[in-house]
Order: C-alpha cells, then sequence, then structure tokens
C-alpha cells in the first residue's frame, strides 16, 4: 500500500488529484495540503510513502517545502506539480531533491506512474520536460567525473542517468539486485545527493554520460 499525501493551493486541484488517485488499488490517501506550511507539518506528521506537491504556493511555496520535507523527513519521494513550464521550477525542483516533475496539463495517467515509480525508488519527468533537461545537462561536462568513485561506480551511475532501474542495471552488469542497490546507495552518498534524478545530473555534468545516449 502506499501512503500518498498531496499539496496544492487550490481546492479543485486538490479535490481532482483525491478523485483521480484515492480509488486506485494500492492507494492509501492520506489528504491534501493547502500550502508549503501545512505540507512540512502533515509529512511529519503522517510519513507518507510518497508526496505530490504543487510548485506555486502562497508563503512557503513547493520548492522551499520540498527542501524542509527532506530535512525532517529524509528519504521521502517528492515528485513536484505545475501549471507553470519553465526552466526556474523544473531544475528548481528537481535540485530541491524531488524525483520526479508533471505538468497539472499533461496525460493524468502520468500522475499515477509518477507516484508508483516514485515509491520503486525510480523518478518520472513529464515527456514535454524530458528533452530539455536532457539538453542542459548533456553539455560539455562542467567538471571531471568524481574521481571518488570506482570504475564499477561510475558505470552504476551512468546506467542510473540512463533510467535504468536496479534490477535492468543488475542484468546489464550480471550482478545481483541486491548489490545494485548498494552501489546506488554508494553512489548518492558518496557524491552527495538524496535521489536518483540528482545523481542523473551529476553524471551528464561529470561526462559519463555521451550525448548521443
Amino acid at each position: 500500500m502506499i501512503r500518498l499525501l498531496v499539496a496544492d493551493d487550490q481546492e479543485l486541484a486538490r479535490e481532482g488529484l483525491r478523485q483521480l488517485l484515492s480509488p486506485e488499488p494500492g492507494i492509501d490517501f492520506l489528504g491534501a495540503a493547502r500550502d508549503g506550511d501545512e505540507l512540512v507539518r502533515m509529512a511529519r506528521e503522517h510519513r507518507p510513502d510518497v508526496i505530490l506537491t504543487d510548485i506555486r504556493m502562497p508563503g512557503t511555496d513547493g520548492i522551499t517545502a520540498i527542501r524542509r520535507v527532506l530535512a525532517r523527513t529524509p528519504g521521502v519521494p517528492i515528485v513536484a506539480l505545475t501549471t507553470f513550464d519553465t526552466d526556474e521550477y523544473l531544475f528548481g525542483a528537481l535540485e530541491a531533491g524531488a524525483v520526479g516533475f508533471l505538468l497539472k496539463d499533461g496525460d493524468p495517467g502520468l500522475y499515477l506512474a509518477a507516484v508508483r515509480a516514485a515509491h520503486r525508488g525510480q523518478g518520472l519527468v513529464d515527456p514535454q520536460v524530458t528533452l530539455r533537461l536532457v539538453r542542459r545537462f548533456a553539455a560539455p561536462p562542467a567538471r571531471p567525473a568524481a574521481p571518488e568513485l570506482t570504475a564499477r561506480e561510475k558505470e552504476v551511475l551512468r546506467l542510473v542517468a540512463l533510467g535504468r532501474s536496479n534490477a535492468e542495471i543488475a542484468g546489464d552488469l550480471h550482478i545481483a539486485p541486491g548489490t545494485a542497490k548498494i552501489h546506488v546507495s554508494r553512489i548518492l552518498t558518496k557524491i552527495g545527493v538524496r535521489t536518483r534524478v540528482q545523481a542523473a545530473i551529476h553524471a551528464y555534468r561529470a561526462g559519463l554520460v555521451p550525448p548521443e545516449e
């Protein structure tokens, strides 16, 4: 069962998310916060498995709320939502620690897919902005590949950046899924990030993923 918490300052949006997601098998809809402050409080109180939050909210905005939630409840996967397709929101949310990013005018089916992916430890970015994300981070490396990573860890990080799950990484490298999971966890710690999306950004910036991939 996925314990889901959502946040949006608009009542119609909150109700829409409830009607869309609460009937789904395996979803336990915990409630809906009206702003960033309430989201932080409810996340601490309910300890959700996944959070779905709007970015543009009065008072404490979604990006600030993401940082505060993760500071108080480390590890909870958060998917960011927005009506506004801007680089500021996209990169701000992902760099704050969101594992996914969806546009509100996108395919409604992506909401459930993003929640389930987040619960599996994966990220999902709306196809409408994926190309922009890749183009930004497929630029020439901003710094050399992290020297603290072993050759195997660099290969695992490259596969993470290509969107592979732990099971797929294990299959590609002919290792046990548990070993792949350990590698990913160590990589996140070594490069100082919290999410696979942030790790993917690091991999692109470090030049571990050629643009043609």
